[in-house]
């Protein structure tokens, strides 16, 4: 077998996305044939050689990927310490080495995978790839063209310039209204803030697309088994987004599989 990079090879046990995996190296929490690397871009053979993380032989992972309908309330994370549930209890098995990729807020629903594909996991989330993510947005007001015109502009946050690729207005009252939202970029709470930030903040949340994917037949609080389709084009949509991102959200990839 051709040598990998050992932080690959890390990734495919399960062990995290990459750049995570190369933090366990550093760390000298990895050895190879017993003796510890610390050094990046050290290669193995994994069919040959002996490599272990915390003393554990790490092996090759059947790659699974799922995806989550979360309820609000939910955490991205194995375990909170505010005692709040966790997006993995939807899960039929908690297995330590599942993530998710890309968090959403506790306050916000929808649409998440969660998965043990290191390198997939990297290439969907990473903002360098920037794979389109859509919300719909209830806000307070009667959401105006202009700040309609300032979303897709750019607005300002913490000295980050945040910038909405595509948005639309689908319901305006006086009392309320309802925005479509596709941010390329996951900073942490962005869509609320930038919704507050233009005069209409958030009373409710949901993410109902990544990138190609969409399924509004996975009720709340469900999960289902990507399929290998569905795989293949967010993988296909994140090297796509790597030199091109179109103003308008992906054509939804609808699921044929029955939710969970």
């Amino acid at each position: 077998m051709a040598l990998e990079r050992l932080q690959k090879v890390l990734a495919a046990g399960g062990l995290g996305s990459r750049r995570s995996c190369e933090a366990l190296i550093t760390a000298g929490r990895v050895t190879v044939d017993g003796r510890p690397v610390t050094e990046l871009g050290t290669k193995v053979d994994p069919e040959r050689q002996e490599v272990r993380c915390d003393g554990e032989v790490v092996r090759p992972a059947r790659n699974v990927y799922y995806l989550v309908n979360k309820p609000q309330g939910y955490v991205c994370t194995n375990a909170d310490e505010r005692g709040r549930p966790c997006v993995f209890d939807l899960l039929p098995m908690r297995d330590a080495r599942l993530f998710t990729v890309g968090r959403l807020d506790a306050d916000t629903e929808g649409l998440l995978i969660v998965t043990n594909d290191g390198d997939f996991t990297q290439r969907v989330a990473h903002p360098r790839y920037g794979v389109p993510k859509t919300y719909r947005a209830q806000v307070r007001g009667a959401m105006t063209n202009a700040a309609k015109r300032d979303l897709l502009a750019g607005v300002w946050i913490a000295g980050n310039r945040c910038v909405a690729s595509w948005v639309k207005i689908i319901k305006r009252g006086r009392a309320d209204s309802v925005v479509e939202i596709t941010m390329h970029e996951g900073r942490n709470r962005e869509v609320r803030r930038m919704l507050a930030k233009v005069g209409f903040p958030v009373a409710h949340l949901r993410r109902f697309r990544i990138g190609p994917l969409q399924d509004d037949m996975l009720r709340l609080g469900h999960w289902r088994k990507l399929n290998p389709e569905e795989v293949r084009a967010l993988a296909d949509a994140a090297a796509a987004q790597g030199s091109h991102r179109p103003r308008r959200p992906h054509r939804p990839l609808h699921a044929r599989e029955e939710s969970q």
